[in-house]
């Protein structure tokens, strides 16, 4: 499909317009719902860390994306589109059933575990469009269980390293590229089922297109995509029109690199002229040795995220950055070149986007919300069963935790829930100690963690496993660990991250704070995480004494700190 031929074409109708819109988020909608049904590893079957997309079959551009699917793959998987079309055009070209699959996180975005495979769909033979599926595949090799590293200096230490291949060429399943996959990963049922999974949606939703153009007719579905990418534009260009002329900067740290125990810089001057918006990372830290670097394609996936929040109401494309410019200047911990490690890339996405929030509020506070609790504090506790019936089988327990969200200029943040890169869900306990040798002592929400302000930041949670096999080891890639979220218009910070682990009954915390590997447990022993709130929002003393009474009653606060 040709953006440019389609410019100057008569408009739909509005009603035509909305009812193809909704018809093509249904085709993603269905292409995610397919994958969580049918997925292996609860990252993806129960906490819903994947997403399916249209996209631009002339430029790569996002033109669709599900809803429930995670927004930051949604604004990556335009470059991972683009990296497997670079690699047809260096390999014999595309054809009709060929699906590549890749995890290069420099050519498509985010990190290893997630594995992009791309659709080129075709309609009477020619490229219409591209469908695409990313997901969080359990575990990919490396050194870690579960792949979050905290010690990495190079990416393969990381994890197996893919670049673009067709694993169907044609509808025929490469048998030795799988045979490569099932090689390197722990855990190689759980990758068959997720892979497959990910075909089946990609099928689904090439089925699925393909009735919606036999019904409306090609050339009207195509002048849709276009249409919506064009009202996003409008809409976005509008939106950054109302905010004051100016340049507003705000800087934020991550607590180090998990290499070296130095903070390390986040910073954005964003300027606002007219109805552009410039993002301008320039002051931000150079790439480090630790996997808190990210790539530029993962950059602007996260600004894509970030300006989806503060402006709600713009339809999901690419349209959303087509009135913003980027100033990412080479070899910064944002734009991050090979073998630098990447694995840790949630934890910088988090607070590329806690800037902009914060950047945002000195624009126009009612625009922002204050800062999420900014980690995802990714957890594997990985052994052997020594139960006779298993004996000797390898287990990967991965998990990611929430915490608070920010205050905003209409009530307080939202308490235990996940983070805003995201729409997934923290996978259920219960879920999580049937598949796993370990016990949940403790899910409670953490009282008095939320920022003070006039409206309150959400309260974080804690969580405390026990360990129920002989023994395991334990790995944590956390951040907030010392800087802790903001709040903004006047509102408090939240309360930091704590990681805790037990030996021999005594409770230690990691030297690098939030970052550790090869943790020793033993039977009975336990891990505990206190995750942050988020910022307040307001001045605290605007606080009504009745929104400070119900806190007390719920003990979301506790006395003396109301």
């Amino acid at each position: 499909m040709s953006e440019r031929k389609l410019s100057n074409s008569t408009a739909l109708d509005p009603v035509t317009l909305a009812v193809l819109k909704g018809r093509l988020e249904q085709v993603a909608d269905e292409m995610d719902a397919t994958l969580y049904r049918s997925a292996f590893n609860p990252i993806i079957a129960e906490a819903h860390d994947a997403c399916h997309g249209i996209y631009d079959g002339v430029s790569g551009d996002t033109l669709v994306q599900g809803k429930s699917g995670l927004p930051v793959f949604v604004g990556a998987m335009a470059f991972a589109v683009r990296a497997a079309a670079k690699a047809a055009a260096t390999r014999g070209g595309m054809q009709d059933g060929d699906i590549w699959l890749f995890n290069d996180p420099y050519e498509g975005g985010t990190h290893a575990n997630d594995f992009k495979l791309v659709r080129p769909f075709f309609r009477n033979g020619q490229l219409f469009c591209f469908l695409a599926s990313a997901a969080h595949w359990h575990d990919v090799g490396g050194a870690v269980p579960g792949n979050y590293n905290p010690a990495a200096t190079e990416c393969w230490q990381e994890a197996v390293q893919i670049p673009p291949v067709r694993i169907l060429r044609a509808g025929v399943l490469d048998e030795d590229v799988l045979a490569i996959l099932r090689a390197n990963t722990r855990l190689p049922d759980s990758l068959w089922g997720d892979l497959n999974g990910q075909l089946a949606a990609l099928e689904l939703g090439a089925k699925r297109l393909n009735g919606l153009l036999d019904e409306y007719g090609d050339a009207k579905v195509a002048q849709a995509m276009v249409e919506l990418r064009s009202r996003a534009v409008r809409l976005m260009r509008s939106h950054i029109a109302s905010l004051p002329d100016g340049c507003y900067s705000f800087e934020d740290l991550l607590d180090n690199d998990g290499v070296v125990d130095t903070p390390l810089t986040i910073a954005l001057d964003m300027t606002v002229k007219g109805d552009r918006l410039t993002l301008d990372f320039s002051r931000t830290s150079a790439q480090c040795a630790g996997p808190v670097n990210i790539s530029k394609a993962t950059a602007v996936a996260a600004c894509y995220v970030a300006l989806k929040h503060v402006f709600p109401d713009v339809p999901a494309n690419a349209g959303v950055l087509d009135a913003v410019d980027f100033i990412i200047p080479d070899r910064l911990v944002i734009s991050a070149e090979r073998p630098r490690p990447v694995g840790g890339y949630t934890e910088t996405i988090l607070r590329m986007i806690d800037v902009i929030f914060s950047a945002t509020a000195l624009a126009d506070p009612k625009r922002a919300v204050a800062h999420a609790y900014g980690t995802i504090n990714a957890l594997s506790i990985a052994g052997h069963r020594t139960d006779e019936k298993r004996k000797g089988q390898r287990w990967v327990m991965f998990s990611f935790f929430g915490g608070g969200h920010g205050g905003h200029s209409d009530a307080d943040g939202l308490s235990h829930s996940n983070a805003p890169i995201s729409t997934a869900t923290i996978p259920p306990l219960e879920i999580l100690e049937a598949a796993y040798p370990v016990r949940f002592t403790q899910w409670a929400l953490r009282a008095n963690s939320g920022g003070d302000g006039q409206h309150r930041g959400g309260l974080g949670a804690v969580y405390e496993i026990e360990l129920l096999e002989e023994s395991a080891e334990a790995f944590i890639f956390g951040e907030r660990g010392k800087a802790s979220p903001k709040g903004i218009a006047g509102g408090q910070p939240a309360l930091p991250n704590v990681f805790e682990y037990e030996n021999e009954g005594v409770w230690k915390t990691p030297p690098m704070v939030s970052k550790m590997l090869g943790i020793r447990l033993k039977k009975g022993e336990r891990v505990r995480l206190q995750t942050p709130g988020g910022g307040g929002w307001g001045k605290p003393s605007d606080r009504s004494a009745e929104a400070r009474a119900k806190d007390i009653e719920a003990a979301y606060v506790s006395k003396e700190k109301s």
